[in-house]
């Protein structure tokens, strides 16, 4: 059977069928340190509409699976093909096919890189919002497929906030066109909405209308405060939204994490169980906000630094997005991603340390304080997750919903969190949206074994 699909892939699709040895092996996982079981079929390379049209409508008829790929930067599992299925690439799918500045708004292909479309927009005095830390090698596609975040959702939303319409290939090859192009529009469902952070297992994200913004006016300021331990970094950052100050970044680093960053780059030894928020500002209120700012840190303890110019900013911005190549030298990571109100953070930095105490593990956590959102980093040595980390982690996810959380705000379910995820909607509402899965994939060869596993 496997040799049947191969040869229709090829008659259709010629040399973008590509089944050399390394490229299935590289398909088989991404940066969570998670691995599918077996090796996929073929990696197919689409450059095209009509060749991912092509992919899914052999797909169906052959009933073979498909997992849908982007650049591979993924945190869950999601987009790991494993034994007998398809792995699709959409990565060189990179066109900008349109950009309207009267509008606001760019019509992109999927496989454009954050950093790359960003870059291409500065021209016209434009920018897409979402800024994952990983803007420079994560994808627009990969960017919907798990409703991704990052540094600037708390002023500036997720992508869900910025994407107007996406271009959807069903799994029996079928081409829809979601959503709309103007700032307003509730004709029917939103479906639109429902296809973001969908993780690949409704069909085949091939373009998308994005929502732009104008470049912000002004200089942005940057600021780094330094806290005797990290419960007292959260207090602070609490104080900084309380506040009602608005800053475009506030990323909290923990005692370890910021240590581990600090060896990676080469930077002198933070103090000995510090914590760190770096804060940035923007518009013409910046500086303004930024000495606001400040002195709602210092009133909390906090020793307040403040970047001489952009380059510094940066600088100080660069400790923040070197975290996860800092964990990489520790061992395999198992980065995790939970959210809880704002308003809760300290008790969830509380809930970490409980867990580190009950459990006899170091847990290093990133937080875009902001909004909520933390990264709590298990180590561990060897390719797979050890029972015991699994242990530690089914407690925090419990403490995350216990304080009205989320399992993921960012990252998605993936393989990684799919064992949790009726815990959180609850039989009926999962049982809910596996109906909705099976109204678009009736055949389940969409991505099968990802989020809504049993």
């Amino acid at each position: 059977m496997s040799a049947d699909v191969l040869a229709l892939l090829r008659d259709a699709l010629g040399e973008r069928v590509d089944t050399r040895p390394a490229s299935l092996h590289d398909a088989r996982a991404d940066k969570s340190g998670h691995a599918a079981t077996g090796t996929p079929l073929a990696v197919v390379h689409a450059a095209s509409v009509d060749d991912v049209q092509a992919t899914l409508r052999i797909a169906t008829a052959t009933r073979t699976p498909v997992v849908t790929r982007g650049a591979g930067t993924g945190l869950a599992g999601g987009a790991n093909a494993g034994g007998g299925e398809i792995a699709l690439s959409v990565r060189d799918m990179t066109r900008i096919l349109e950009v309207r500045a009267d509008d606001l708004i760019a019509v992109v292909e999927p496989g454009i890189l954050n950093g790359d479309l960003n870059a291409a927009l500065a021209a016209q005095g434009l920018w897409w919002a979402p800024d994952p830390a990983s803007r420079a090698i994560s994808t627009v596609g990969g960017n919907i497929a798990t409703g991704a975040g990052g540094l600037l959702c708390a002023k500036y939303g997720v992508v869900r906030d910025a994407v107007l319409g996406v271009d959807l290939v069903l799994a029996d090859g079928r081409l829809l066109h979601l959503g709309h192009r103007s700032v307003k529009g509730v004709t029917g469902l939103d479906l639109t909405s429902l296809i973001i952070g969908s993780e690949g297992t409704l069909g085949v994200v091939v373009g998308a209308t994005l929502k732009l913004r104008r470049a912000v006016p002004g200089e942005v300021r940057t600021l780094a405060a330094t806290f005797p331990d990290v419960r007292t970094a959260a207090v602070a950052s609490a104080a900084v939204t309380a506040s009602g100050v608005q800053p475009a970044i506030m990323e909290l680093m923990d005692a370890a994490s910021l240590a581990a960053v600090h060896r990676l780059l080469q930077l002198p030894a933070p103090t000995p169980g510090a914590a760190q928020l770096t804060i940035q500002t923007d518009g013409p209120a910046a500086a303004t906000e930024a000495e606001a700012i400040a002195d709602v840190l210092r009133g909390v303890g906090g020793t307040v630094a403040v970047a001489a110019d952009a380059a510094e900013g940066e600088r100080l911005l660069t400790v923040r997005r070197s975290m996860h190549p800092a964990m990489e030298t520790l061992g395999t990571s198992l980065i995790e991603d939970v959210s809880v109100p704002r308003s809760a953070l300290p008790a969830m930095f509380d809930e970490i340390a409980r867990v580190e105490r009950e459990h006899g593990l170091a847990i290093p956590t990133v937080a875009h304080a902001g909004d909520g959102n933390l990264h709590p980093n298990f180590v561990f040595a060897g390719p797979d997750v050890p029972p015991e980390v699994w242990a530690a982690a089914d407690d925090l996810f419990r403490a995350a919903l216990r304080l009205g959380g989320t399992l993921t705000g960012e990252h998605g379910v993936g393989v990684l969190k799919r064992r949790w995820l009726v815990d959180e909607l609850g039989e009926d509402q999962w049982e809910l949206q596996r109906g909705i899965q099976r109204v678009f994939d009736p055949l389940g060869i969409m991505n099968p074994g990802k989020v809504f596993a049993p």
